[in-house]
């Protein structure tokens, strides 16, 4: 066995530390960006301090969406078509473990922690675990493409749009028990319990519907643009935004009134957004394999490539237990 002599390791340090700093550690960011590329099987990582990408994770073939468990030691991602969830170590993005799970395209964790749902898109089923064991309690059978989920605030029930029947079902999350399965427009993908109300977005009728979550009957219609497919509210609880995907564009409606005071355009598919802690919105770009970073005062943007049909998208920066303490900053 030869020994590596002094001279030779003296030599090899500033290779060593050019390489070091070239491929920085996620542990070193201030904060990180995590994005699933759907078509990549791949999560992108990106500081989001530097604004660049610092790593790419391996999966096995088609991540969709991700969620953060209750305790927040690990974001579970779905691996659709590989019938896995991958948990992560959500302020590394180091992998802890690999769980089988059919079909897991879209997951949520309900509010009081107690339940995780799972929608199978392409199964056609709704799978209800017990979010401390991971045990599936109740598989239900839901005609067609369980698409999007969100629960009541009291965790009682889960509501979850099937794409391809236009339809919104209502699911007690103790029994499986379906309490109602209603018409609610052309194509429904983003749901939201907000104000009392479901806001449920129609990539088919390019806007929201407001549904009474009660028995699923439709209130009033809200116009947004072509493509509507995702809902997200504000950290402070004041706007609603909308991507419109096919549109190109992102609505920002009032909480309160759901009017629609404007609109920027954001080209390549606006799909998923996240808040970050300067103000911006973090958007991944589903038809540019990019993700913008855009000033919601003036609706201006940069972005940074990823993989392929970039999906999901969470940033860890909200989050007081999982991000990491800005470098150079007191603790």
């Amino acid at each position: 066995m030869k020994h590596c002599r002094p001279a030779a390791l003296l030599a090899a340090m500033p290779l060593l530390a050019c390489l070091l700093a070239a491929h920085p550690r996620a542990s070193d960011a201030a904060g990180l960006a995590f994005v699933l590329n759907s078509a990549d099987a791949s999560i992108s990582l990106i500081d989001v301090g530097q604004r660049r990408e610092i790593r790419r994770i391996p999966v096995l073939r088609e991540p969709h969406h991700m969620a953060l468990t209750p305790d927040h030691r690990s974001l579970l991602v779905g691996d659709t078509a590989g019938n896995t969830v991958f948990f992560l170590d959500p302020s590394t993005g180091e992998v802890q473990r690999q769980l089988p799970i059919s079909d897991p395209y879209q997951l949520q964790f309900s509010p009081d922690g107690k339940w995780l749902v799972v929608n199978g898109l392409a199964r056609n089923q709704v799978d209800i675990y017990d979010a401390a064991t991971m045990r599936l309690l109740k598989r239900v059978p839901l005609a067609a493409m369980p698409s999007h989920l969100n629960y009541s605030p009291d965790s009682r029930v889960v509501y979850v749009t099937l794409q391809e029947t236009s339809r919104l079902a209502a699911i007690d999350l103790a029994t499986g028990a379906v309490l109602w399965d209603r018409d609610v427009g052309k194509t429904p993908a983003g749901v939201l319990w907000h104000a009392g109300k479901l806001l449920v977005a129609l990539m088919g009728a390019d806007g929201l519907a407001v549904v009474d979550p009660a028995d699923g009957h439709i209130e009033r219609r809200v116009a947004t643009g072509r493509g509507a497919h995702n809902i997200f509210a504000t950290p402070d609880g004041k706007a609603i935004y909308v991507a419109n995907r096919v549109d190109g564009s992102i609505s920002v409606l009032d909480a309160t009134t759901l009017i629609v005071g404007r609109s920027f355009r954001v080209a390549g598919g606006p799909d998923d957004l996240d808040f970050a802690p300067d103000g911006k919105i973090w958007a991944t770009l589903r038809f540019a394999h990019k993700v913008a970073i855009i000033d919601p005062a003036s609706g201006q943007y940069q972005t940074i490539e990823v993989g392929r049909s970039p999906h999901g998208i969470w940033l860890n920066t909200h989050d007081a237990l999982s991000a990491p303490v800005a470098l150079n900053q007191p603790h």
